[in-house]
């Protein structure tokens, strides 16, 4: 496929990690009206269940795979569902992650690494595991990263680090991948209305909700975070920051840094203070 081609997903294979969150399941939709095939991934097992029902009264195929991302064997073996019913991999789109709010001082050690084995390192599975086969495929990697993966946020250390992460990860093997046909491509949401945030970990692991949370220019649907997605793999984009406030913390944490830490702790640090 020539460099600029608009990608079809009509009956590719496409596996998706955290399929049962809100932006996982809304990218299920999104990719299944597309006519992609899905294997969905995700840890719940009962919303994962209905996720699958859901998307095959629309007429979509799909498999499910109970999997923690955290298991390089749990990531193959969800790899092995997807070659054992569609014959390989097209697409990895690894979503799967949690969050944490805390001041560093506050958080475990044990919060920060949850997060990064989750984000991080379940991306790094999920791929190693699929890779054969989408490089022979020719087909696109996607992470789903978040603003954090390009700019600070205050009480979000462990978060942002994993999301940083990313960045030095898919970066680094889109040059691994050049030449081979295989597209990668990093999507930025801002702040999204998802459980993500509802279950959020205190710096002590249990679950803080999102009350108080304070967010700069409001919180996205993840409808809209799917289609955003769904129109960028078919440009083949490389990196995809969505909605006005991350277009705007892009160029401002690269040009301006200082302004816009000073930006970000006027909108957000107020969240952390006394």
């Amino acid at each position: 496929m020539a460099r600029g081609r608009e990608r079809k997903f009509d009956r590719k294979v496409v596996v998706l990690s955290g399929a049962a969150g809100g932006i996982g399941s809304a990218l299920a939709f999104r990719f299944g009206a597309a006519g992609a095939r899905l294997v969905l991934l995700d840890l719940n097992e009962e919303a994962l269940a209905k996720l699958a029902e859901r998307l095959r009264v629309r007429g979509v195929e799909c498999v499910t795979s109970v999997c923690d991302v955290r298991s390089e064997d749990a990531c193959e073996a969800a790899f092995r569902v997807a070659e054992d019913r569609f014959g390989g991999v097209d697409v990895v789109i690894a979503n799967a992650g949690i969050s944490h709010r805390s001041l560093f001082e506050d958080t475990s050690p044990e919060v920060l690494r949850r997060v990064m084995d989750v984000n991080f390192f379940g991306a790094v599975n999920l791929v190693r595991a699929c890779l054969a086969s989408v490089r022979a495929r020719r087909g696109q990697l996607v992470a789903i990263s978040s603003v954090a993966g390009f700019a600070p946020l205050v009480g979000r250390t462990g978060y942002a680090a994993s999301k940083h992460a990313l960045h030095g990860f898919f970066g680094s093997l889109r040059a691994e991948l050049a030449g081979s046909g295989v597209d990668v491509m990093l999507v930025c949401p801002a702040f999204t209305d998802t459980p993500l945030a509802q279950n959020a970990l205190g710096g002590d692991g249990r679950a803080v909700g999102d009350a108080g949370r304070e967010m700069a220019g409001g919180a996205m649907t993840p409808e809209h975070v799917a289609k955003s997605v769904l129109r960028a793999a078919q440009s083949r984009r490389r990196l995809v920051p969505i909605a006005p406030i991350a277009h705007a913390s892009l160029w401002l944490a690269r040009l301006a840094p200082r302004l816009y830490e000073r930006a970000m702790l006027a909108k957000q640090g107020g969240e952390f203070r006394g």
